[in-house]
């Protein structure tokens, strides 16, 4: 929420070209509480003087000679360091008020003033306004911590990567068909695996030589959705030798509690004659 505190510590800046028209709005301002007031009675200082002090409010008279109040609108859009343009129109013209909305005034008092509509106005703009320059702060930090969090996660990720492959001689990740999404290390070369598997093409018989026993006992373990530390299983190739493995895994799931797959690290044993 924005405080008192806060709305009467705005920076605001008085735009007009008649000296008793600024000394008038200065006096309101004051009387109020308002402790951060400006002005200038010369139209083509506006921009300038918004890009050095970020005004919270800007009281624009519409009528003055030489520049008018709309195109100092106008450049204040081209030089704006955001898309709130924090302008409140002064007009003694009822048909300059719409115009002035549409060319992104957010607000409007009429001449001669009314003194309490004109603080009524002044206040719950600068209120607004704070608001939204609190959103916007929020918004900006609430991406930093995004980035940062993002950025640490990432290191996480590459530093448990790179500590498993220093473990294991793999690492690998199956989603929930079971098809492999992700491998590091020489699982391929070692299981026989052609690179297509990886994208879940059948393996067309390549299971040739596991024990059989083995496999389904850890299928069974996959297909219950269970955890499994150092299973060992053990396959024999065409020349008659006898390769052993070792594999830990765990199946992963998802903020919904959905199974998405298997994660896990393996080593070779032994090959044996």
């Amino acid at each position: 929420m924005v405080s008192a505190a806060d709305i009467l510590n705005a920076n605001i800046l008085i735009v007009d070209d008649q000296d008793a028209n600024v000394q008038l709005l200065e006096q309101l301002l004051h009387e109020a509480g308002y402790t951060r007031v400006a002005s200038t009675t010369d139209p083509t200082e506006v921009c300038g003087l918004h890009r050095k002090n970020a005004y919270d409010l800007i009281l624009l008279d519409l009528q003055m000679p030489g520049m008018d109040g709309f195109q100092v609108m106008e450049g204040l859009k081209e030089n704006a360091a955001d898309d709130y343009l924090p302008v409140l129109v002064i007009t003694a013209q009822p048909d300059h008020k719409l115009r002035a909305l549409q060319a992104g005034a957010k607000d409007f008092i009429s001449k001669p003033f009314d003194l309490l509509e004109a603080r009524t106005r002044i206040r719950n703009m600068l209120e607004v306004r704070l608001l939204y320059k609190k959103l916007e702060h929020y918004s900006k930090v609430l991406e930093q911590a995004v980035q940062e969090r993002t950025a640490e996660l990432r290191e996480s990720e590459a530093r448990y990567r790179s500590l498993t492959e220093l473990a294991s001689d793999w690492y690998w990740e199956q989603d929930e068909n079971m098809n492999f999404t992700r491998v590091s290390g020489p699982v391929l070369e070692m299981l026989g695996i052609r690179d297509g598997a990886l994208a879940g093409e059948p393996d067309d018989g390549q299971a040739a030589g596991w024990n059989e026993a083995e496999r389904k006992l850890l299928q069974a373990k996959i297909a219950a959705r269970q955890p499994f530390l150092d299973f060992a299983f053990s396959r024999v190739n065409p020349d008659g030798s006898q390769e052993t493995f070792r594999v830990s895994g765990e199946p992963m799931f998802n903020q919904a509690s959905h199974f998405i797959g298997y994660r896990g690290i393996g080593v070779k044993l032994a090959t044996r004659k």
